[in-house]
């Protein structure tokens, strides 16, 4: 299950309908609805239950919300891609602890982020990073906090990158 940049609002539908349609739709239906009050209190976002989904909600609120359905799903692995892209610093934080909550021996997380604030208050098992569509470095946590000191122009300059396929993935592009 993926999480995005952006997350939706559902006009008409409150976030529990929405579980209650899923669970029609899955083999593990019931299991699905018994877990969403837990979950929700778990996350801290009981409160988003009955109202439309996302509807009015600050953009932190919509990233929780958006973690509290992938956390319902109940996925193997979570994708959150820049999960927290325009969060002010109470919000990244926030975001990080659900995420945190939600994570565990049964859902793995893939975080996809271009900055190091969210893991302030994650530690990753893993740092990969991609430029121009290729993973060129991988390593601990310490990875993250090198990048954040001397950037990625090394990297770029190292594995021969041209600066403008660093930033579009062009040459990833061209060989698909």
């Amino acid at each position: 299950a993926q999480a995005f940049k952006y997350t939706t609002e559902i006009t008409g539908i409150t976030l529990r309908e929405q579980n209650e349609e899923l669970a029609e739709q899955r083999a593990d239906g019931a299991a699905l609805l018994a877990r969403v009050d837990d979950i929700a209190a778990r996350l801290g976002t009981a409160r988003f239950l009955d109202r439309p989904v996302n509807e009015g909600l600050s953009g932190g609120e919509k990233k929780r919300s958006e973690i509290f359905q992938l956390a319902v799903l109940a996925p193997a692995i979570a994708v959150l891609d820049e999960i927290d892209s325009g969060l002010d610093v109470d919000a990244v934080r926030e975001v990080a602890e659900a995420v945190e909550r939600m994570r565990g021996p049964d859902i793995g997380v893939l975080l996809i982020t271009h900055y190091n604030r969210i893991l302030q208050y994650l530690t990753p098992d893993r740092v990969h990073v991609m430029v121009a569509g290729r993973i060129v470095r991988s390593g601990g946590p310490e990875l993250a906090d090198e990048l954040e000191e001397t950037g990625y122009a090394e990297l770029v300059a190292e594995f021969g990158i041209k600066q403008e396929d660093a930033a579009t993935g062009d040459d990833f592009l061209a060989g698909l």
